[in-house]
């Protein structure tokens, strides 16, 4: 076994052996195989490739048409062929056109610098971890890895993803399992009990992450045929944001750049680092564009080594995800969650949309507001801190992501007026000058080479002491060069899987008949 560096400074130890086992395993089991194949056959299941889910003009026409009667969230397999951020934002019957994004107006972001976002509302489900979710079950299951016919998908999560796995699960014909804690939205629970095989709701909030852990190991010791497919942890969570939702970027990119503008980078609540693969993408395509990496102030894990828990429903804390890519991360800050409790109420209360448009906000967007979910308001804060630390001016754009929409949320409005009363307007005043026009760039860092160690190395604690991975792999995700780029070049293999698995239950051919 290689030995570990004995002092901080020590360069690479180029002994180390050449992994494979952390690439994603597209290995035959022709047995099980069989068995999807099969189910897929009686439930008229096609699954898309991820070319087709980055470019939907690749889907055949006879799915399009067929789409052309199908709701948006409805349970059908069809809706696979949905799981892009290019669908036609309606509720029903949409066909696909240009990436779903807003950009933020001045008199919102009170910052010269432009920012866009992508809207996951347009998803099934109204998020895009629908994707995510996609990336993990379905290299499993066109390669018989995962049997539909005997075994449960276990979906641990803090919120979306959980959501995703059971609605990709029910579409794929498979029995699911959702973990989640018990203390996120009540439409989360409501959704989930109408489309996951089982719900399993795990002690705390979004920061009782190793709660849900312990429960899928305890799942696992039960003798129940699971596989347990953690976000934090699946490579197919970063493959798919590195392959579907960076190139969607990098097009809202080039539509919106003017001559002489420049994109300076993107801003992500890391959640399960999931997304924020995305900023790997681009990293490749503008070499001199950052990653900055958000989370709760009340959770200061990647900041402050800290702790805590917050009500920024669905990011996960207290841990680094075993598929953050700490090397290729530049900043990190924080974000206060009351701003986005106060945030949230302004961009959805009659009292505080009518206050921003008194502030010259344009009526037409300030209907488009509703977009945000909660991680969305941090992401759009923290792309706001990232311009005010760079001292940026109106050539420059920053790019985020809105991960879901206030649909989720209404439970929380609700709350809210329950707790502190109705929305005035005085408290319009305190939310907009305090939270948007009084956003600061305390709780941020600009990472050197150490401080991104320093956020890799903690990693060790969850994955190495607690969840099973290796040394020789944590060590080979910081050291080894080609560690990240084998697992994004896995694409074009597990496309030919999916091609394959298609080809052999006869679907297609039938659609061309």
């Amino acid at each position: 076994m290689p030995q570990a560096p004995s002092t901080k400074y020590q360069v690479r130890d180029t002994s180390y052996p050449r992994l494979e086992t952390h690439m994603i395993d597209l290995t035959i089991h022709e047995g099980p195989l069989e068995q999807a194949l099969q189910r897929a056959r009686e439930r008229n299941i096609i699954i898309p490739t991820f070319a087709q889910q980055r470019d939907p003009r690749l889907i055949p026409g006879a799915i399009k048409e067929k789409l052309r009667g199908v709701g948006l969230w409805d349970l059908d397999p069809i809706n696979l062929f949905r799981i892009t951020w290019k669908n036609e934002p309606v509720s029903s019957g949409g066909g696909f056109g240009g990436v779903n994004f807003i950009e933020y107006p001045k008199e919102l972001t009170g910052i010269d610098a432009r920012v866009v976002s992508l809207v996951g509302k347009w998803f099934p489900t109204g998020a895009h971890k629908v994707g995510a979710a996609f990336g993990c079950l379905v290299p499993r299951l066109v390669t018989g890895q995962f049997d539909p016919t005997t075994q449960k998908a276990v979906w641990p999560s803090t919120g979306n993803y959980c959501r995703g796995g059971a609605y990709d699960s029910h579409l794929l014909a498979c029995d699911s399992v959702a973990i989640l804690p018990e203390g996120m939205s009540k439409e989360r629970f409501d959704w989930l009990a109408k489309v996951a095989g089982e719900v399993i709701a795990t002690p705390g909030t979004e920061s009782n992450v190793k709660e849900i852990f312990d429960k899928t190991w305890e799942l696992k010791a039960s003798g129940e045929d699971v596989v347990i497919f953690n976000q934090f942890d699946e490579f197919g969570n970063y493959l798919w944001h590195y392959t579907i939702t960076g190139p969607a970027m990098a097009e809202v990119i080039e539509q919106v750049l003017g001559a002489g503008d420049r994109y300076r980078g993107l801003a992500l609540t890391t959640g399960s680092a999931g997304t924020i693969a995305s900023g790997d993408y681009l990293k490749q395509q503008y070499p001199t564009s950052k990653i900055v990496a958000s989370e709760a102030l009340q959770c200061p894990t990647l900041l402050e080594n800290g702790f805590g828990s917050h009500r920024i429903e669905g990011i996960g804390d207290k841990h680094v995800p075993w598929i953050h890519n700490a090397k290729n991360t530049d900043f990190i800050t924080a974000i206060d969650d009351e701003a986005t409790m106060q945030l949230l109420r302004l961009f959805n209360e009659p009292t505080g949309q009518e206050y921003l448009v008194e502030r010259g906000v344009a009526a037409e967007f300030v209907e488009e507001l509703p977009l945000l979910g909660i991680s969305s308001i941090a992401n759009m804060l923290s792309s706001i801190k990232f311009a005010k630390w760079n001292e940026m001016n109106r050539s420059d754009l920053v790019i985020t992501v809105a991960t879901d929409s206030v649909e989720m949320y209404g439970s929380r409005l609700e709350e809210l007026n329950e707790q502190r009363g109705a929305f005035t307007r005085e408290d319009a005043v305190v939310a907009y000058e305090r939270y948007l026009m009084g956003t600061t760039t305390d709780a941020m860092v600009e990472l050197d080479y150490w401080g991104r160690k320093r956020i890799h190395n903690l990693k060790y604690y969850t994955w190495v002491e607690q969840q099973g991975k290796t040394y020789e792999e944590i060590q080979a995700q910081w050291y080894d060069d080609d560690y990240w780029a084998s697992i994004q070049s896995e694409v074009g293999e597990m496309d030919r899987r999916i091609e394959a698995f298609n080809e052999k239950s006869g679907l297609l051919a039938k659609l061309d008949n």
